[in-house]
């Protein structure tokens, strides 16, 4: 048997007359960055739409300014982190911050990626390329986190000149923003590998709409009955509201140690997830 590594072998093959098995051992063999070429195709694509790119930032600063102000001056005070006491406004604009994280990134790896996986046929095409399976899904949380990193700053710039950051910890809260987008999207599109029809969109609405109502977004978690408090305590996006919270009220605790590790192993099995689902989907 020639001592010839399997990999400078399989590059000698062509690429029609490999089986799937041998394809897929091929592109992993490769390697490459393929994810940063699957972004280049994204920002390409969305130079020319940058209106629509652009609208992500609206969502949220209207509800600030309808819920977060205009309530806001009728509620009053209400009990944030450590049970003190902060303005209405202060305490639903980092929730607001972590429901945008969630809505883009969501948004982005469910309907976009079921357009490109199902109609555009995108994939198919990246992966007669040296690109791999993973390499596509990453590139699509890639590009999820730029757009939704673009959305984070635009609304902290808007939270800080109304007044609504009031710790030095803030400076973290765009990091954070950008592991919420992670878990979220690597969730969304692990998800989407499932999906066969537009109808199974609805189950994202089922899942995303009582998280952003319930987890904590307009009410302290205390005024829940327990039941529903042990229920909100264990959903992603209560773990992304309480960190954002803490930080840009300046309530950090080693407690908020455990929502960074809760998101991030959310983020890094529904990657793994769903590059096994996309090498099944698309080269069997």
């Amino acid at each position: 048997m020639s001592d010839q590594p399997v990999a400078e072998r399989l590059r000698s093959v062509p690429l029609r007359i490999l089986p799937a098995p041998l394809l897929a051992a091929r592109r992993g063999a490769l390697g490459g960055r393929g994810s940063a070429h699957l972004i280049e195709r994204h920002a390409r694509a969305y130079k020319h739409m940058w209106l629509m790119f652009a609208s992500g930032v609206v969502e949220p600063l209207f509800y600030l300014l309808s819920i977060g102000v205009g309530i806001g001056a009728l509620v009053g005070k209400v009990a944030g982190p450590g049970g003190h006491l902060i303005g209405f406004t202060s305490f639903v604009a980092p929730a607001l911050l972590a429901t945008s994280s969630m809505n883009g990134a969501v948004l982005d790896s469910t309907f976009n990626v079921f357009f490109r996986l199902k109609y555009a046929k995108l994939y198919d095409a990246a992966l007669a390329t040296p690109m791999r399976s993973g390499d596509v899904a990453l590139g699509e949380i890639g590009w999820a986190l730029i757009r939704g990193g673009f959305y984070a700053v635009a609304f902290m710039l808007v939270m800080l000149t109304m007044g609504l950051i009031h710790s030095a910890w803030a400076i973290l809260a765009v990091p954070t923003a950008l592991l919420i987008g992670f878990a979220f999207a690597a969730a969304g599109m692990a998800a989407t590998t499932y999906f066969r029809s537009w109808q199974h969109f609805e189950f994202v609405v089922l899942a995303t709409l009582p998280m952003f109502l319930f987890s904590t977004t307009f009410y302290p978690l205390g005024v829940y009955p327990r039941p529903l408090q042990l229920f909100v305590d264990v959903t992603p996006l209560y773990q992304g509201i309480a960190l954002l919270r803490g930080m840009t009220l300046g309530f950090v605790t080693p407690g908020l140690l455990w929502h960074v590790l809760y998101l991030a192993v959310m983020g890094v099995g529904c990657l793994a997830l769903a590059g096994r689902r996309l090498s099944r989907l698309l080269l069997r």
